[in-house]
């Protein structure tokens, strides 16, 4: 019994080396089975390389067609391009508006002139100075004021004036139809200006707005 069991322990020892051994005789014989030539095969390579002649194989290249169509090389030209402005992002300044205009005045109350009364050329009785004619010649001799320059330059003359005498017997429209100079029918107005009130003229018993005319004479003595 121990016998055999040391036998198998031998066996279990040997077991890796011989392995070993049969990996590398079997490795030895695959090599030679590349390495050997035969006879035939050692002659055959002999007379290759002695023979007379070496051939070489010169691969040609194609010939070119002799009518191959030619193709023009066109230039590449870009498509135009559009130009595309700026654009100007300055903001649009407001559109100014116009004005309200105001509201229209609420129209006042209508007023109504009516036009003053004819003044009469030839009414039935004249206008007159208070008194008479003897009163008004008294009057513009007591007021009358010969200008101080009249008299250096010795003018002198009449003046003719024309006036309206109104219904309540005042004086207005004094005017110089005819003068003499400039100082002087000055002095002639200012005089019929201040005559105190006529005694209104009439046409069929009523009193109207009469025209009258007066002469003043400038006499230097």
């Amino acid at each position: 019994m121990e016998t055999k069991k040391s036998n198998e322990k031998r066996l279990d020892s040997m077991r890796m080396p011989l392995a070993l051994t049969g990996f590398l005789f079997t490795g030895g014989l695959i090599l030679a089975s590349f390495s050997y030539v035969t006879p035939v095969e050692e002659e055959l390579i002999s007379q290759a390389s002695a023979g007379d002649e070496v051939v070489h194989f010169v691969q040609e290249e194609p010939d070119t067609p002799q009518n191959e169509p030619q193709f023009d090389e066109e230039e590449y030209v870009a498509p135009p391009q559009a130009q595309i402005d700026s654009i100007d992002n300055t903001p649009t300044p407001p559109v100014a508006m116009p004005p309200v205009p105001p509201p229209a005045p609420t129209p006042g109350p209508t007023v109504i002139r009516t036009p003053p009364p004819a003044i009469i050329d030839f009414p039935d009785v004249e206008a007159a100075f208070p008194g008479g004619q003897a009163e008004l010649t008294r009057f513009i001799v007591n007021n009358i004021e010969y200008p101080e320059v009249s008299i250096d330059m010795e003018e002198q003359g009449r003046v003719y004036l024309s006036f309206v005498v109104e219904k309540d017997g005042s004086i207005t429209g004094v005017k110089v139809e005819r003068g003499v100079s400039k100082d002087l029918d000055r002095e002639a107005k200012r005089i019929v200006r201040a005559m105190p009130k006529w005694e209104a003229g009439e046409v069929k018993g009523k009193k109207v707005r009469t025209r009258c005319s007066l002469p003043i004479v400038f006499t230097l003595r």
